[in-house]
């Protein structure tokens, strides 16, 4: 290569390049027009995340167009050719998949402004699998087309066609677990099962979906864990979700008291309390006596609250409250033990001994005892 040649080289990328940033701030130009017209719309947020393979991609084919011009030797230029042409795809693939991505966000950012919770959890679970699914798919294709430009892939591909079908039975025998996952993932995304933000009880463990894949669930409990589950694991067992249709939930708290409790100043400091927190949505409430035992009642308040949350911190409210009003007010409510005094009764010990089968030579000594205790009082 002379150097004349590396100089129209550097300058067909150049130019290239800049022409690139040229397209890419007259996008930009016209953008900020359009935002200004229509404030709702948000086309430089979205043309920001696309920026960069936008400029690559743009850049790279006039390259690509232009490589005639740098008038290099046939073999450098079949390599720079092949080179460019490597990514030209794959920022063709990038900027393919920033565009899905955001069109997918732009669907479910304006789709859910006028919707429930529950229809929002769900959009944003179908979206959250579209755009894995799209990218999954993006990715694979322009693997394949780039391979694709090797001959001796080729080759190989068109040789290895008429085996595809025993290939894939043999693919689908090993990765059968793997797919049965992705299958899974797939149909709790749009079977609407659970969706992300839902608030689920799976092996006994209760937390909320932060993350649904195309293979697994992530479930973040109340201290912080995070409990990895296969997505077939949902969609063969089952399992509680508590925000299917509603995230309202019915809390309890669960009192042992005093026979002697009484139950209608309880139930009207009760009402009093859930009226001065935020914490109950003012739904429904009430208290009542479930159980009795020979020593204790089983008082219990039922409470709704807006989600699960809400509901364990108004639980641990109502116990704390009630508990400490019995204690100040009515201190004879809480449980206690019952204890008595066990009393010697006379001549049980001549009972005991009757039945015993003793002797009555023993009673003389008895009743010396008997008249000594007699004489010391």
């Amino acid at each position: 290569m002379t150097s004349w040649s590396l100089l129209r080289t550097v300058a067909v990328a150049a130019c290239a390049m800049l022409v690139a940033f040229a397209i890419n701030q007259a996008v930009v130009t016209v953008a900020r027009r359009v935002a200004s017209q229509r404030p709702e719309s948000t086309p430089l947020s979205l043309l920001r995340r696309c920026r960069r393979p936008f400029i690559l991609t743009i850049g790279t084919s006039l390259m690509l167009a232009g490589a005639g011009w740098a008038g290099l030797a046939p073999a450098p230029q079949d390599a720079a050719r092949h080179l460019l042409v490597l990514l030209c795809l794959g920022s063709c693939a990038w900027l393919a998949a920033r565009l899905v991505a955001l069109l997918i966000d732009t669907s479910v950012r304006f789709s859910v402004r006028r919707q429930s919770a529950s229809q929002v959890r769900r959009a944003r679970t179908q979206a959250s699998m579209l755009r894995r699914v799209s990218q999954a798919a993006i990715a694979v294709i322009a693997l394949g087309a780039m391979l694709m430009t090797f001959p001796a892939v080729r080759t190989l591909g068109t040789s290895l066609l008429a085996s595809a079908g025993l290939i894939g039975v043999i693919a689908g025998v090993a990765a059968q677990s793997t797919l049965g996952n992705v299958f899974a993932g797939i149909q709790m995304a749009f079977g609407d099962m659970v969706r992300i933000g839902d608030t689920v009880v799976v092996a006994g463990e209760w937390g909320t979906v932060e993350e649904i894949t195309l293979t697994y669930v992530v479930v973040a409990t109340w201290d912080q864990r995070r409990i990895v589950m296969p997505a077939s694991y949902f969609a063969g067992r089952p399992f509680e979700n508590w925000t299917r249709s509603d995230s309202r939930i019915t809390g309890t708290a669960l009192l042992h008291l005093d026979h002697s409790t009484p139950v209608d100043a309880l139930r009207a400091e009760f009402e009093a309390l859930l009226a001065k927190t935020d914490l109950w949505d003012g739904e429904g409430s009430a208290l009542q006596v479930v159980d009795s035992t020979p020593s204790t009642i089983v008082v219990r308040a039922l409470m709704t609250a807006r989600d699960a949350g809400d509901a364990f911190e108004l639980r641990c409210l109502v116990r704390e409250k009630l508990i400490a009003y019995l204690r100040q007010e009515h201190p004879h409510a809480l449980p206690r033990l019952a204890l008595a005094r066990a009393e010697h009764v006379a001549g049980a010990d001549m009972a005991d001994a009757d039945a015993a089968g003793l002797e009555t030579a023993d009673t003389p000594g008895r009743e010396n005892r008997g008249n000594g205790r007699a004489k010391a009082g």
